[in-house]
Formats: C-alpha cells, structure tokens, sequence
C-alpha cells in the first residue's frame, strides 16, 4: 500500500493527529506540506493556512490521497512515525533483533524474520498502541523498501484484522 492509500484509508481523526504533530513539532515540514499541496492545486498557500484545521486537515488528507501526492504524503508519514513514534518503532525493531539507530532508524535491512516472531513483535505493538498507529506504521514499513520483501509480515497484515486499514 504506497503512503497516498495510507492517506485514502486512515480515519479522520489520526489523519488530524498526523498533521497537528507536524503543525506543532515540525513546522518546516508541516509549511512544507501545505505548499507542495498549494502548487499541486494552483493555489496560493495562504488560501489552505486561512482555513481553520477543522477545514484544512480534511482538506488535506484528500490532498495527500491523490496519487501524485505519494512522495509528499510519504515524507510526512515518515516525520510523523519518527517523532511521535519512536518508541513504537524501536519496540517493533527490538522485538525483531534488528540493530537500528536511537530514532528507530535501519541502515540495512535484513531477510525476513520468521512469521512466529513477526507476529510475537506485532502482538506487542498492539498491546502497547493505538491499533491504527501500529497498521500504518506495519504498511509503510513492509513498503519503505521495495528491495526487501518479508512475505510474513505480508500475511500478517492480511489476516489481523487490528491492522487492516
């Protein structure tokens, strides 16, 4: 699933999430957004800032939607999951025995860890998360990488329905 689905199923409610966390904790990226989505439209970036975020960011989860929006909506995904998701990161990353950075960041990924630790891992994060934070962070992980591909985790995302978007 590329990041502008991840935008075209995620509740309304998480996409708000989503944008208030880069409005407050990552302006740059957040200002970003708004005027990659300006451009994409013709519009000014004033006219999106103006609207009360009530407007804006139903506004601006169907911008992100839109499949010439993937690589932005990919980028925010990406902000939004490594500063206000670290430690669900890190747990998934832990759980898997997999070396990363303290951001929950991997240089390489290894094969696919077998379906019984995959799903222990993913088990963990729902015990610990809000079940649509995990899914979306499990979707644009297992598609961050075109070169590694873990079918298990494929299965996994099919068969819970915790994680089903």
């Amino acid at each position: 699933m590329k990041s502008h689905e991840l935008f075209q199923r995620m509740s309304p409610g998480m996409a708000s999430e989503v944008f208030l966390f880069l409005q407050k904790q990552e302006k740059p990226v957040y200002k970003a957004a708004i005027q990659g989505l300006a451009n994409q439209r013709n519009l000014r970036a004033v006219f999106i800032e103006r609207k009360p975020p009530p407007e804006r960011h139903p506004w601006m989860q169907a911008a992100l939607s839109r499949p010439i929006s993937n690589a932005l909506a990919t980028h925010l995904l990406q902000a939004w999951l490594l500063g206000a998701h670290k430690p669900m990161l890190r747990d998934f990353l832990e759980g898997l025995e997999i070396a990363h950075e303290e951001d929950g960041t991997v240089e390489e990924l290894p094969p696919a860890p077998p379906k019984e630790k995959i799903k222990e891992a993913v088990d963990k994060l729902l015990g610990k998360y809000p079940a649509e934070a995990v899914a979306i962070y499990l979707h644009a992980f297992r598609d961050m990488d075109s070169a590694v591909q873990w079918p298990a985790l494929n299965e996994i995302l099919g068969e819970d329905e915790q994680l089903r978007l």
